[in-house]
Protein backbone atom coordinates (compact mmCIF):
# COMPACT_ATOMS: atom_id res chain seq x y z
CA UNK A 1 0.00 0.00 0.00
CA UNK A 2 1.48 3.61 -0.70
CA UNK A 3 1.76 5.71 2.02
CA UNK A 4 1.83 9.60 1.97
CA UNK A 5 5.15 11.06 2.04
CA UNK A 6 5.19 13.48 4.95
CA UNK A 7 5.78 16.92 4.99
CA UNK A 8 9.06 17.66 6.23
CA UNK A 9 10.83 20.80 7.53
CA UNK A 10 14.53 20.44 7.80
CA UNK A 11 17.47 22.09 10.12
CA UNK A 12 20.90 22.55 9.46
CA UNK A 13 24.29 24.16 8.84
CA UNK A 14 27.29 22.62 7.32
CA UNK A 15 28.20 20.47 4.47
CA UNK A 16 27.50 17.34 6.64
CA UNK A 17 23.56 18.40 6.49
CA UNK A 18 23.61 18.52 2.42
CA UNK A 19 24.33 15.15 1.52
CA UNK A 20 21.11 14.21 3.46
CA UNK A 21 18.56 16.83 2.32
CA UNK A 22 19.93 16.02 -1.45
CA UNK A 23 18.65 12.68 -0.57
CA UNK A 24 15.43 13.66 0.59
CA UNK A 25 14.76 16.38 -2.10
CA UNK A 26 15.85 13.89 -4.75
CA UNK A 27 13.93 10.82 -3.15
CA UNK A 28 10.73 12.59 -3.67
CA UNK A 29 10.35 14.00 -0.11
CA UNK A 30 7.81 17.16 0.04
CA UNK A 31 10.61 19.39 1.70
CA UNK A 32 8.46 22.59 2.54
CA UNK A 33 11.05 24.82 4.26
CA UNK A 34 14.73 24.54 5.03
CA UNK A 35 16.06 26.62 8.64
CA UNK A 36 19.63 27.35 8.61
CA UNK A 37 21.33 29.91 9.90
CA UNK A 38 21.88 33.52 9.16
CA UNK A 39 24.29 34.88 6.82
CA UNK A 40 27.77 36.09 8.41
CA UNK A 41 30.14 38.80 7.05
CA UNK A 42 34.13 37.17 7.56
CA UNK A 43 36.62 36.07 5.41
CA UNK A 44 38.63 38.27 3.59
CA UNK A 45 37.21 41.51 2.05
CA UNK A 46 34.39 40.91 4.74
CA UNK A 47 32.11 39.22 2.01
CA UNK A 48 29.09 37.19 2.76
CA UNK A 49 29.08 33.75 4.11
CA UNK A 50 26.64 31.26 3.74
CA UNK A 51 26.20 28.21 4.96
CA UNK A 52 26.22 25.30 2.50
CA UNK A 53 22.74 24.31 3.49
CA UNK A 54 21.79 27.77 2.43
CA UNK A 55 23.16 27.55 -1.32
CA UNK A 56 21.97 23.88 -1.70
CA UNK A 57 18.13 25.35 -0.56
CA UNK A 58 18.46 28.69 -2.94
CA UNK A 59 19.88 26.11 -5.80
CA UNK A 60 16.90 23.78 -5.64
CA UNK A 61 14.59 26.76 -4.90
CA UNK A 62 13.32 25.95 -1.83
CA UNK A 63 11.69 27.75 1.17
CA UNK A 64 14.14 29.33 3.37
CA UNK A 65 13.96 30.07 7.13
CA UNK A 66 17.42 32.38 8.50
CA UNK A 67 15.57 33.27 12.13
CA UNK A 68 18.52 34.51 14.91
CA UNK A 69 16.42 33.21 18.04
CA UNK A 70 14.82 30.21 17.49
CA UNK A 71 11.92 30.67 20.42
CA UNK A 72 11.25 33.95 18.14
CA UNK A 73 7.35 33.99 17.79
CA UNK A 74 7.12 35.25 14.30
CA UNK A 75 9.45 32.10 13.23
CA UNK A 76 7.48 29.71 15.82
CA UNK A 77 4.32 31.41 13.87
CA UNK A 78 6.23 30.88 10.45
CA UNK A 79 6.74 27.02 11.21
CA UNK A 80 3.16 26.30 12.57
CA UNK A 81 1.64 27.64 9.33
CA UNK A 82 4.07 25.49 7.22
CA UNK A 83 1.79 22.71 9.12
CA UNK A 84 4.43 20.00 8.67
CA UNK A 85 4.29 16.37 9.57
CA UNK A 86 8.17 15.89 10.54
CA UNK A 87 11.48 18.26 11.41
CA UNK A 88 14.60 16.25 10.84
CA UNK A 89 18.01 18.36 12.37
CA UNK A 90 21.50 17.64 11.21
CA UNK A 91 24.28 19.64 12.40
CA UNK A 92 22.26 22.79 13.64
CA UNK A 93 21.64 24.36 16.90
CA UNK A 94 20.04 23.00 19.88
CA UNK A 95 16.53 23.82 19.23
CA UNK A 96 14.05 24.94 21.87
CA UNK A 97 10.81 22.56 22.86
CA UNK A 98 8.54 25.05 21.39
CA UNK A 99 9.86 24.25 17.87
CA UNK A 100 11.05 20.02 18.13
CA UNK A 101 7.76 19.47 19.53
CA UNK A 102 5.48 21.08 16.99
CA UNK A 103 5.27 18.07 14.29
CA UNK A 104 2.79 15.10 15.24
CA UNK A 105 5.62 12.51 13.58
CA UNK A 106 7.99 13.84 15.72
CA UNK A 107 11.95 15.61 15.23
CA UNK A 108 14.61 13.46 14.62
CA UNK A 109 18.44 13.93 14.43
CA UNK A 110 21.51 12.79 12.77
CA UNK A 111 24.33 12.38 14.91
CA UNK A 112 27.94 11.58 13.75
CA UNK A 113 28.52 8.70 16.52
CA UNK A 114 27.07 5.62 18.01
CA UNK A 115 25.45 7.09 20.53
CA UNK A 116 25.30 7.20 23.48
CA UNK A 117 29.17 8.01 22.68
CA UNK A 118 30.23 10.93 21.64
CA UNK A 119 27.58 13.28 22.68
CA UNK A 120 28.06 17.05 21.42
CA UNK A 121 29.40 19.31 19.15
CA UNK A 122 32.17 17.55 18.12
CA UNK A 123 31.44 13.37 17.55
CA UNK A 124 33.92 13.00 14.97
CA UNK A 125 37.38 14.73 15.67
CA UNK A 126 36.57 13.37 19.66
CA UNK A 127 36.46 9.64 18.23
CA UNK A 128 39.58 9.75 16.67
CA UNK A 129 41.30 12.01 19.00
CA UNK A 130 40.61 9.42 21.59
CA UNK A 131 42.10 5.86 19.11
CA UNK A 132 38.21 4.96 18.51
CA UNK A 133 38.71 1.79 15.95
CA UNK A 134 35.01 1.96 14.87
CA UNK A 135 32.49 4.78 15.39
CA UNK A 136 29.17 5.43 13.11
CA UNK A 137 25.44 7.57 12.91
CA UNK A 138 22.63 7.32 14.80
CA UNK A 139 18.57 8.77 13.98
CA UNK A 140 17.17 9.72 17.02
CA UNK A 141 14.10 11.60 18.22
CA UNK A 142 14.73 14.78 20.21
CA UNK A 143 13.93 15.26 23.72
CA UNK A 144 14.57 17.61 26.48
CA UNK A 145 18.65 16.41 27.14
CA UNK A 146 21.09 17.11 24.35
CA UNK A 147 21.98 13.86 22.72
CA UNK A 148 19.95 11.45 24.56
CA UNK A 149 16.62 11.10 22.65
CA UNK A 150 15.31 7.34 21.95
CA UNK A 151 17.67 5.69 18.86
CA UNK A 152 15.62 4.87 15.92
CA UNK A 153 18.60 3.33 13.62
CA UNK A 154 23.30 3.39 13.60
CA UNK A 155 25.09 2.42 11.33
CA UNK A 156 29.01 1.24 11.85
CA UNK A 157 32.25 2.01 10.00
CA UNK A 158 36.08 1.01 10.81
CA UNK A 159 38.29 4.18 11.79
CA UNK A 160 41.68 2.80 10.13
CA UNK A 161 44.84 4.39 10.66
CA UNK A 162 44.87 5.98 7.11
CA UNK A 163 41.85 7.87 8.19
CA UNK A 164 41.22 11.67 9.29
CA UNK A 165 38.38 13.57 10.72
CA UNK A 166 38.47 14.30 7.21
CA UNK A 167 37.87 10.88 5.47
CA UNK A 168 36.17 9.54 8.12
CA UNK A 169 33.06 12.87 7.70
CA UNK A 170 32.99 12.41 4.44
CA UNK A 171 32.32 8.44 4.85
CA UNK A 172 29.63 9.26 7.62
CA UNK A 173 27.88 12.06 5.65
CA UNK A 174 27.27 9.18 2.75
CA UNK A 175 25.75 6.46 5.13
CA UNK A 176 24.09 9.48 7.29
CA UNK A 177 22.01 10.24 4.26
CA UNK A 178 21.62 6.71 3.28
CA UNK A 179 20.26 6.40 7.00
CA UNK A 180 17.95 9.90 7.33
CA UNK A 181 16.14 7.86 4.03
CA UNK A 182 15.30 4.86 5.56
CA UNK A 183 14.76 6.35 9.09
CA UNK A 184 11.98 8.41 7.23
CA UNK A 185 10.97 5.69 5.22
CA UNK A 186 10.01 3.51 8.48
CA UNK A 187 8.04 6.90 10.19
CA UNK A 188 6.18 7.03 7.08
CA UNK A 189 5.27 3.26 6.77
CA UNK A 190 4.75 2.56 10.50
CA UNK A 191 7.95 -0.21 10.45
CA UNK A 192 9.37 2.41 13.13
CA UNK A 193 11.24 0.91 16.23
CA UNK A 194 13.01 2.81 18.64
CA UNK A 195 14.99 1.88 21.59
CA UNK A 196 16.68 4.21 25.08
CA UNK A 197 19.73 5.03 24.62
CA UNK A 198 22.05 2.55 27.09
CA UNK A 199 22.86 3.64 30.15
CA UNK A 200 27.17 3.73 31.04
CA UNK A 201 28.60 4.41 27.56
CA UNK A 202 28.15 8.04 27.88
CA UNK A 203 31.27 9.67 26.27
CA UNK A 204 31.36 13.60 25.83
CA UNK A 205 32.39 15.40 22.55
CA UNK A 206 32.37 19.11 23.41
CA UNK A 207 33.54 21.34 21.20
CA UNK A 208 37.39 22.00 20.08
CA UNK A 209 39.05 25.23 20.25
CA UNK A 210 42.40 26.32 20.03
CA UNK A 211 44.01 25.35 22.84
CA UNK A 212 42.57 21.72 22.46
CA UNK A 213 44.47 21.37 19.59
CA UNK A 214 47.67 22.12 20.59
CA UNK A 215 49.82 19.43 20.66
CA UNK A 216 50.94 18.02 24.04
CA UNK A 217 54.76 16.48 23.44
CA UNK A 218 54.81 14.53 26.48
CA UNK A 219 51.97 11.98 25.86
CA UNK A 220 52.47 8.89 23.66
CA UNK A 221 53.11 9.10 19.87
CA UNK A 222 50.70 6.85 19.43
CA UNK A 223 48.07 8.90 21.21
CA UNK A 224 49.84 12.54 19.53
CA UNK A 225 49.65 10.55 16.12
CA UNK A 226 45.49 10.00 17.12
CA UNK A 227 45.14 14.04 18.00
CA UNK A 228 46.28 14.79 14.93
CA UNK A 229 44.75 12.87 12.44
CA UNK A 230 41.47 13.57 14.40
CA UNK A 231 42.10 17.23 13.96
CA UNK A 232 43.34 17.16 10.16
CA UNK A 233 42.27 18.56 8.02
CA UNK A 234 39.95 21.08 10.35
CA UNK A 235 40.86 22.62 12.65
CA UNK A 236 44.49 21.40 12.51
CA UNK A 237 46.34 20.38 15.14
CA UNK A 238 49.57 23.03 16.36
CA UNK A 239 52.42 23.60 18.29
CA UNK A 240 55.05 26.12 18.85
CA UNK A 241 58.37 25.60 17.15
CA UNK A 242 61.34 26.89 17.91
CA UNK A 243 64.60 27.11 15.09
CA UNK A 244 67.73 26.48 15.56
CA UNK A 245 68.38 30.27 14.78
CA UNK A 246 66.37 30.35 18.24
CA UNK A 247 63.32 31.85 16.11
CA UNK A 248 59.87 30.91 17.42
CA UNK A 249 56.52 30.21 15.08
CA UNK A 250 53.71 28.23 15.33
CA UNK A 251 53.09 25.29 13.06
CA UNK A 252 50.11 23.83 12.35
CA UNK A 253 50.57 19.75 11.58
CA UNK A 254 48.10 17.56 9.09
CA UNK A 255 49.75 14.32 9.03
CA UNK A 256 52.22 12.15 10.54
CA UNK A 257 53.18 8.63 11.32
CA UNK A 258 54.43 6.68 14.33
CA UNK A 259 58.08 5.64 14.48
CA UNK A 260 60.38 3.01 15.02
CA UNK A 261 62.96 4.71 15.76
CA UNK A 262 64.02 5.43 19.55
CA UNK A 263 65.48 9.11 19.52
CA UNK A 264 66.33 8.82 23.43
CA UNK A 265 65.33 12.22 23.55
CA UNK A 266 63.11 14.76 25.88
CA UNK A 267 59.68 15.05 24.61
CA UNK A 268 59.77 18.16 22.15
CA UNK A 269 63.34 17.76 20.56
CA UNK A 270 63.33 17.19 16.56
CA UNK A 271 65.68 15.52 14.98
CA UNK A 272 66.23 15.92 10.85
CA UNK A 273 67.46 13.22 8.77
CA UNK A 274 67.74 13.52 4.99
CA UNK A 275 64.59 15.42 4.37
CA UNK A 276 62.46 14.14 7.13
CA UNK A 277 61.44 15.19 10.43
CA UNK A 278 61.21 13.84 13.79
CA UNK A 279 59.99 14.54 17.48
CA UNK A 280 60.82 12.61 20.57
CA UNK A 281 58.02 11.91 22.46
CA UNK A 282 56.91 10.76 26.00
CA UNK A 283 56.65 7.50 24.65
CA UNK A 284 58.44 6.88 21.36
CA UNK A 285 58.97 8.72 18.60
CA UNK A 286 57.00 10.58 15.60
CA UNK A 287 58.15 11.78 12.27
CA UNK A 288 55.94 14.85 10.53
CA UNK A 289 54.43 14.41 7.17
CA UNK A 290 52.67 17.59 6.08
CA UNK A 291 52.55 21.01 8.12
CA UNK A 292 51.88 24.33 7.81
CA UNK A 293 53.82 27.17 9.48
CA UNK A 294 51.63 30.43 10.30
CA UNK A 295 50.90 32.63 7.25
CA UNK A 296 52.51 30.37 5.04
CA UNK A 297 50.64 27.29 2.95
CA UNK A 298 50.55 23.75 3.51
CA UNK A 299 53.79 21.79 2.99
CA UNK A 300 55.55 18.31 2.66
CA UNK A 301 57.71 18.46 5.41
CA UNK A 302 60.46 18.04 2.92
CA UNK A 303 59.81 21.27 1.12
CA UNK A 304 59.66 23.08 4.65
CA UNK A 305 63.11 21.82 5.85
CA UNK A 306 64.32 23.57 2.43
CA UNK A 307 63.90 26.81 4.70
CA UNK A 308 64.15 26.25 7.63
CA UNK A 309 65.86 24.27 10.02
CA UNK A 310 63.54 23.01 13.62
CA UNK A 311 65.37 22.48 17.26
CA UNK A 312 62.62 22.00 19.64
CA UNK A 313 58.63 21.84 19.56
CA UNK A 314 55.97 22.37 21.78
Amino acid sequence: MEHKKPKIVFFGTPEFAVASLKALVDGGYDVAAVVTTPDKIGGRGNHIIESDVKKFAVERGLPLLQPEKLKNPEFVEALRAINADLFIVIAFRMLPEVVWSMPPMGTFNLHGSLLPKYRGAAPINRAIMNGESKTGITTFFLKHEIDTGDMIEQRRIDITDEDNAGTIHDRLMEIGAECVLHTVKSIEDGSLKTEPQPDGDFIPAPKIFKEDCRIAWTRSAREIFNHIRGLSPYPGAWTPMRLANGKPMDVKVFSSVVSSRALNEQPGKVIVEEGRMFVSTGNGSIELLTIQPAGKKRMKVSEFLKGYTPDTVG
